[in-house]
């Protein structure tokens, strides 16, 4: 491996993105950035806000993880705890497949609904965003359209996902001109990579049986596992599906961008990563890890996500200051500075509101990890104060969304 694919992989890994995160958010401090200012005076209210939304969502601080199964709750139905009690599973082990399989498609189809979209359930029920992406896809999956075996619906099969079509897709979330969804093409090029990335790996998605994305589960499924493995695992097997942006030495670095202020003396001077599906992805992948059998350890060292809701709350709390206001109401590219500098101080910024609710309740990582914080919790109070912001509830910022990143 050479020097450069070295530094590259170094790259690929939470550590990374929370040693650059950090990095900025002292610059930051020291008003070093161009296009952000930060106001610490704000920090104890955004933990308070969040502590008490946390206490509303989980009166007993009983939080779970930050992960997808919990866009599969409606209306306090569990909607895929219900067809999974009914589903004929052979082992624990087939269920955790068919579960990599939902979570992997499911969280790749959840870059961004944009905010005109919405889905209409069986049930009659209209969601948006985040939720309705969630139910849209379950509905999907419950449904067969990512298996190729009629008598196996609840399945993702690699030559499936690397067929389906934009249309297929549409339909499958409703989607049409007079109900949008931002960056359908884009998840589909998602879906079809994902299925042509299996296929040429059957290592890692094919031991037992024909290639599909749960094939990853006997790959990482083991007595202990470390979080941090198995997002390793994610980004080294999942890289290859990600849109050409970044890479080094031959490796793709996913969702990682230049900024200058990153100071490195070699190849990785002036990226910062950030892996935002890839860790909500890994987040979303250890429940059935552990329904399996699988403890899993050091979940405290993956990172915040940095997207809308959990940036927007210390944009909107005034935390993080925009230098140019007219910035933060233009549409921004996600590799622009502006958008490159708001993600890493959201990352740091969650390490230190997470620390702070910790102290309030006395208690430790290890009781409360991020994951939990996340869910309780700064993604709910971003969207909290979003609402109470603007009428129509979006975040503070405008991005342009390819449905990849977000």
């Amino acid at each position: 491996m050479s020097d450069e694919a070295r530094a590259a992989r170094s790259l690929l890994s939470a550590r990374a993105v929370r040693e650059r995160a950090h990095e900025m958010l002292a610059l930051c401090e020291e008003d070093g950035l161009a296009h952000w200012r930060y106001d610490a005076s704000k920090m104890q209210a955004i933990a308070e806000f969040t502590l008490a939304v946390m206490r509303e969502n989980y009166p007993d601080l009983h939080v779970p993880f930050h992960a997808r199964w919990r866009h599969f709750v409606v209306a306090g139905e569990d909607r895929w705890a219900a067809r999974a009690a009914h589903a004929d599973w052979t082992s624990a082990a087939a269920r955790a497949r068919s579960e990599f399989d939902l979570a992997i498609v499911s969280v790749l189809l959840d870059a961004g609904a944009g905010p005109d979209w919405r889905y209409r359930d069986s049930n009659g029920q209209v969601l948006a965003r985040s939720e309705g992406l969630a139910i849209a896809s379950l509905d999907m999956f419950a449904a067969g359209l990512f298996s190729r075996d009629r008598n196996d619906l609840l399945r993702a099969d690699a030559a499936r996902l690397a067929t389906i079509t934009d249309r297929e897709l549409a339909d499958g979330f409703q989607s049409s001109d007079a109900n949008p969804l931002v960056g359908l093409a884009g998840r589909t090029a998602l879906l079809n990579a994902l299925g042509r990335a299996c296929l040429a790996a059957p290592d890692a998605f094919a031991r037992n049986e024909s290639a599909r994305p749960g094939g990853l589960y006997d790959r990482v499924g083991a007595e202990k596992v470390g979080a941090d493995d198995v997002l390793r695992a994610v980004l080294d097997h999942l890289g290859p599906i990600w849109p050409s942006r970044l890479s080094l030495g031959g490796v793709a670095l996913g969702d990682c961008w230049r900024h200058p202020a990153i100071r490195r003396a070699d190849a990785t001077n002036g990226l910062a990563p950030f892996h935002k599906l890839s860790q909500w992805l890994t987040y979303s992948l250890i429940e059935p890890l552990q329904r399996a059998g699988t403890e899993v350890t050091g979940v405290d060292a993956l990172t915040g996500l940095p997207e809308y809701r959990n940036g927007g709350l210390f944009v909107d709390f005034g935390a993080l200051v925009p230098r140019n206001a007219d910035q933060a109401l233009a549409p921004q590219t996600v590799a622009s500075a502006f958008i490159v500098e708001w993600r890493a101080l959201t990352v740091a910024l969650l390490d230190r509101t997470a620390e702070t609710i910790r102290q309030k309740l006395g208690r430790d990582a290890n009781s409360l990890p991020l994951a939990c914080v996340l869910e309780g919790g700064t993604w709910a109070a971003g969207r909290r104060i979003a609402a109470a912001r603007r009428a129509d509830g979006a975040p503070p910022l405008q991005i342009v969304s390819d449905g990849t990143v977000f």
